[in-house]
């Protein structure tokens, strides 16, 4: 069974810092070296939105335009781990945060439908 949990989400100031963890597991089974993973978000009222996605092998990365030179995605697959480090959060960066791996062998996966396993998401809100 494929799980993805996300966590290191909270409260942060607008251009403060924080750094999520996407813990992955179930995938080893699998062809592990075909399974990217991505980070979306979902702020209140809007669409789920495509944030950053990393090869399996992590040295293929792409990133929404919003958030290139402030975001990193990295991926430890020794520790089975995603992360996303956000530098400069803005207000309007309070959303839900989520980890996703994609169908297997598809790469760049910028959409939610590439996606098959999702996390629960984390909360990230950017507040004065």
């Amino acid at each position: 069974q494929v799980q993805l949990v996300e966590s290191g989400g909270g409260l942060v100031q607008p251009g403060g810092s924080l750094r999520l963890s996407c813990a992955v597991s179930g995938l080893r089974s699998l062809r592990s070296d075909d399974y990217a993973i991505g980070w979306f978000r979902q702020a209140p009222g809007k669409d789920l939105e495509f944030v950053a996605g990393v090869s399996w092998t992590g040295v293929s990365i792409v990133y929404a335009d919003s958030v290139k030179r402030r975001f990193t995605i990295s991926r430890d697959n020794a520790k089975s781990t995603v992360y996303l480090e956000m530098n400069s959060l803005k207000i309007e960066e309070t959303a839900r945060y989520y980890c996703a791996g994609a169908f297997p062998g598809v790469w760049p996966a910028r959409t939610r439908f590439e996606y098959k396993y999702w996390g629960p998401g984390t909360q990230v809100t950017v507040s004065s």
